[in-house]
């Protein structure tokens, strides 16, 4: 199972990555052709724009973990360890609880978008936007598995890597 978890954490790296360099080797391409050919490309502009909203979100769904997040925890940290299971499984179920209510109406609007396209790709909107989905469910995934590990007396706080020396 830990072997399959990795090999689907480094296929989301993967997808991440090559988010980047669409990104990248697109912002060259408008340089180049606005400033050494003097012909500027508006496709390019749009590119980057759909790529970084990918490449957000599909990160926030795939790699960070709740480390990486930024977090008002004085509170959270002053408590034991009883206290700050209390709160985390609190705080899981009310993300859990937000996401699942807000699902219909999200893909309600993302399916929405299937009349409308980008403006110089000519990609359809419920595609550049289907994203927002996808990080949704995730999320939902997450807080739910992480709500029954903490109602089963889980740990509250996620291992911590050591510090490189």
């Amino acid at each position: 199972m830990q072997a399959a978890l990795r090999w689907l954490q480094a296929r989301a790296d993967n997808m991440a990555v090559g988010f980047l360099t669409v990104m990248f080797l697109s912002f060259i391409l408008q340089i180049v052709s606005r400033y050494v050919l003097n012909h500027p490309l508006g496709w390019t502009l749009e590119l980057c724009l759909t790529m970084w909203l990918w490449v957000v979100f599909w990160g926030s769904a795939f790699l960070l973990t709740d480390q990486d997040h930024v977090r008002f925890d004085m509170l959270y940290l002053t408590g034991n360890v009883r206290v700050r299971r209390v709160l985390a499984l609190v705080s899981a179920v009310a993300i859990l609880v937000g996401f699942v209510a807000a699902l219909p109406a999200t893909f309600d609007y993302i399916t929405f978008y299937k009349i409308k396209k980008s403006a110089t790709l000519g990609i359809r909107l419920d595609y550049v936007f289907s994203v927002y989905g996808i990080f949704a469910v995730a999320v939902i995934a997450r807080y739910a598995l992480r709500a029954w590990q903490l109602a089963r007396g889980g740990t509250p706080d996620e291992p911590q890597e050591p510090e490189p020396r």
